[in-house]
């Protein structure tokens, strides 16, 4: 059995719902995490205002949810004011749950979503230090440039088919489910 498989929670789309999780999470990333992602240190009055906006930015967000919380995510951004060819990726994984497969398995969603929409281009860009990042990328055939202390990563997404469209239309039906019963268990402990 893989980590991935041997981890206690579910893969999903947040829905606009759970912005308040998605912010959560990036609080809880460490320094060095927080970092890493956004590609400086950032404050918790950023994270407060980045995450309000997931759902206006046009962005996908893929998350590792374990109870009710997100402990992993990744993301699927537009570049520009509507979806075209190119779009930009981005994951974070909480220090507890790195090493376990998450980002990859993460990433492997924001590719088949960006290949439904008929994206070309998948930009990722890191850190030159960011050696994690750029694994899961290499493991996802991508094409890695290093420039002015930075790595930019390109995948060229397959063309869609009814297999990738169908995959994530069942995945975001089951999602969907497991949203409504943690909201429905959140529910019922305030009660």
């Amino acid at each position: 059995m893989s980590e991935v498989q041997s981890m206690q929670g579910s893969f999903r789309k947040l829905w606009p719902t759970e912005t308040p999780a998605f912010r959560d999470h990036l609080l809880r990333l460490d320094r060095d995490s927080r970092r890493m992602r956004f590609a400086h240190s950032v404050s918790d009055a950023f994270i407060e205002d980045y995450s309000a906006r997931m759902n206006d930015m046009g962005s996908i967000v893929f998350g590792y949810v374990e109870g009710s919380e997100v402990r992993a995510a990744a993301e699927l951004r537009k570049l520009g004011d509507r979806w075209g060819t190119e779009a930009e990726a981005a994951f974070s994984v909480e220090k507890d749950f790195q090493d376990h497969g998450l980002g990859s398995e993460l990433m492997g969603r924001v590719i088949r979503s960006a290949r439904n929409r008929g994206i070309h281009r998948l930009y990722m860009s890191c850190l030159a230090e960011n050696s994690k990042m750029q694994a899961i990328a290499r493991k996802h055939e991508a094409d890695l440039k290093f420039e002015y202390g930075e790595v930019i990563g390109e995948i060229l997404p397959a063309t869609p088919n009814y297999f990738s469209i169908l995959a994530e239309a069942v995945e975001d039906r089951v999602g969907h489910m497991l949203a409504v019963f943690d909201l429905q268990k959140r529910l019922v402990k305030a009660a």
